[in-house]
């Protein structure tokens, strides 16, 4: 069974797409950009844009009744590789015990000129 999940704490979606879906026991989360869902400010350095896009993901976890212990399988979009040393210590405060699997690639651009964009898979 499909189930929307929208987290009032992260910020609504810039598209038309849901925050995420939730199939049975695996939530599938958009790509979370690095905005305040309170204020709708982003932050400037790619060490509290990791943490604001990782807390949004906290958010929509949250609202599913998940964890960041849930997560089996991230992807990370940078606009410049050169932050992967930065992002990565960050990243890696969320991700304590099990890590989940993960791929990160450099892209050309992300909206609204962010500089890092971090998805995920997680199952109850």
């Amino acid at each position: 069974m499909k189930k929307i999940i929208a987290s009032p704490y992260a910020p609504k979606a810039v598209g038309p797409y849901s925050q995420a879906i939730q199939c049975d026991n695996t939530l599938y989360a958009s790509g979370q950009l690095p905005i305040d869902g309170a204020t709708g400010t982003m932050p400037e350095t790619i060490e509290e844009q990791t943490h604001q896009s990782l807390k949004n993901i906290g958010h929509i976890l949250t609202e599913a009744g998940m964890s960041y212990d849930n997560v089996v399988k991230t992807t990370v979009l940078l606009d410049d590789i050169k932050d992967f040393a930065a992002m990565n210590a960050v990243y890696a405060e969320y991700f304590q015990g099990d890590k989940p699997a993960r791929v990160c690639y450099e892209v050309a651009k992300l909206p609204m000129g962010a500089k890092v964009e971090i998805d995920c898979i997680a199952v109850k």
